[in-house]
């Protein structure tokens, strides 16, 4: 089943003759469960692509489905419905809101859905304990770790079932050893609870934690790779093969 479905998608920024093609003509789609990588250097339309997906942005041309609905075509009052129901987000800051508990950041998905009390407390404790945070349920932001807060917003971002979860930079704030433990929860959400992601990134490492890669350079989608059979050192060679074919940036970490 096709979840998302990208269609000659093009963004202008400018005017006249100052005119800058952030995005120029893409296609591409995600099924059903997929877990997909975007992958390109700095200014390549990685992420005002992914503002366009998240109506944080519209296109100039193209269309966008989600679910077989055309979000470029939604009045704004039909679109705050979408971004609430359909879509999950991992920011690169967390963006928890510090005056509220880690139960309560998780649950605010749910209470603007006009979900019950009993049925919140039950799910929100299911996505505790699923990303091993149930001891943190009662502290606020500022009282756990950076990798804490992103367990958190990775609970937050599923616990709605959203069609896609998308995540610009997940690891961007981390270190090494707590990004590599977000991709596996990513890994995790994807494929023991069928959750379609979405990741933007520049880094090759966190590209290989998907099972399919797309490149982006100046706008344009210039090649694919899928993980298939392939083992995770494999796949990530790939990814650094292609990506420095075509002037990106190699991966030292």
């Amino acid at each position: 089943m096709e979840i998302l479905k990208i269609k000659a998608v093009v963004k202008i920024y400018g005017k006249g003759g100052d005119v800058t093609r952030a995005v120029d003509g893409i296609s591409f789609s995600i099924n059903q469960s997929e877990f997909v990588s975007i992958m390109g250097v700095s200014g390549s339309g990685k992420t005002t692509l992914l503002n366009c997906i998240a109506t944080i942005d519209t296109v100039s041309a193209g269309s966008i489905f989600v679910d077989g609905k055309d979000i470029t075509q939604m009045p704004e009052k039909v679109l705050a419905d979408y971004r609430r129901d359909k879509l999950g987000f991992i920011f690169q800051e967390y963006n928890l809101l510090d005056t509220l508990t880690v139960f309560e950041n998780i649950a605010l998905v749910l209470s603007l859905r006009g979900i019950t009390g009993i049925e919140i407390e039950k799910r929100v404790e299911d996505v505790l304990a699923l990303f091993d945070i149930t001891e943190l349920r009662d502290k606020f932001p500022f009282e756990i770790s950076g990798g804490e807060r992103q367990r958190t917003a990775c609970a937050r971002a599923l616990i709605g079932n959203p069609s896609l979860i998308m995540a610009d930079e997940p690891t961007g704030a981390l270190d090494s050893k707590n990004s590599k433990n977000l991709m596996h929860l990513l890994q995790k959400m994807n494929l023991e609870h069928g959750a379609t992601i979405l990741t933007v990134t520049h880094d090759a490492k966190v590209a290989s934690y998907a099972s399919r890669v797309l490149f982006l350079k100046d706008g344009k989608l210039y090649n694919e790779i899928y993980k298939g059979e392939k083992t995770d050192e494999q796949f990530f060679k790939e990814i650094l093969d292609v990506n420095t074919m075509q002037g990106g940036e190699r991966y030292d970490g």
